[in-house]
């Protein structure tokens, strides 16, 4: 069986992105192997994810050496952060170092995520300080989606992102007022775990329930023409959209 080489651009203080990851795509009957290359950042701060993205090329062409089939450039805030449109840009930048190898960003993974779903009016947990929280909730405003409520979390050591526990993120998702939404992020934020949250709030909740990961995980599959279904990963993976 054909294996499909998976490249991962991510910070280097994320510890769930290789295991969110992996962990979903394993549930898919094709064949992964992944491949990392990590940019120095430990505080989620303007500045530390500017100087972060400055090391993207270098990673881009670490994952080169390695031929992978797709990449997935796997830090959300530190492209929302740089204003409207700059997955696009991104995306773009990494094509030309790897024009053969399907390109992909967090920020533009969520975006497609939400657009598959037929997502309108969205609702938001982030783990964020809450200035980076509004560039968040500002950038998906500029790509079409209303953001009825969201929530920050106020963590700004990236390491600690890492280790929020999932009944504080059920608990700002209680707190959101979802009347009006046509599905929940519950993890805008490829480092905070969200995993085992997915099915739990949709059961709770009664509406589509994703996460960075699973963004990540539908992106991947799609950007390699491989059918985008894995169970236990919420409406977005289950088939039935």
């Amino acid at each position: 069986m054909l294996t499909h080489r998976i490249g991962l651009v991510v910070p280097s203080s994320n510890v769930t992105v290789e295991t969110e990851v992996p962990a979903l795509l394993s549930r898919h009957a094709g064949q992964f192997s992944f491949h990392a290359s990590r940019m120095r950042m430990h505080r989620v701060t303007p500045e530390e994810l500017a100087a972060m993205n400055a090391q993207r090329e270098r990673c881009v062409d670490e994952l080169a050496d390695a031929g992978v089939d797709a990449v997935l450039y796997a830090c959300l805030v530190a492209v929302m952060a740089q204003g409207a449109g700059e997955h696009r840009r991104v995306e773009k930048a990494i094509r030309e170092q790897l024009p053969d190898t399907g390109i992909l960003s967090s920020a533009g993974a969520l975006v497609e995520a939400l657009h598959a779903l037929g997502a309108q009016r969205i609702a938001l947990v982030t783990p964020y300080l809450r200035p980076l929280a509004e560039q968040v909730v500002a950038y998906l405003d500029a790509e079409g989606f209303a953001v009825v409520d969201w929530a920050a979390l106020e963590v700004g050591d990236n390491a600690e992102v890492g280790c929020i526990p999932g009944d504080r993120v059920m608990a700002a998702a209680r707190g959101l007022d979802l009347s009006g939404a046509d599905a929940l992020v519950i993890s805008a934020c490829v480092q905070m775990p969200s995993l085992d949250l997915i099915a739990p709030a949709e059961a709770e909740f009664g509406l589509p329930v994703l996460s960075a990961a699973t963004a990540g995980a539908y992106a991947l599959l799609a950007s390699l023409g491989l059918d985008p279904v894995l169970p236990g990963a919420g409406r977005l993976l289950d088939g039935t959209r």
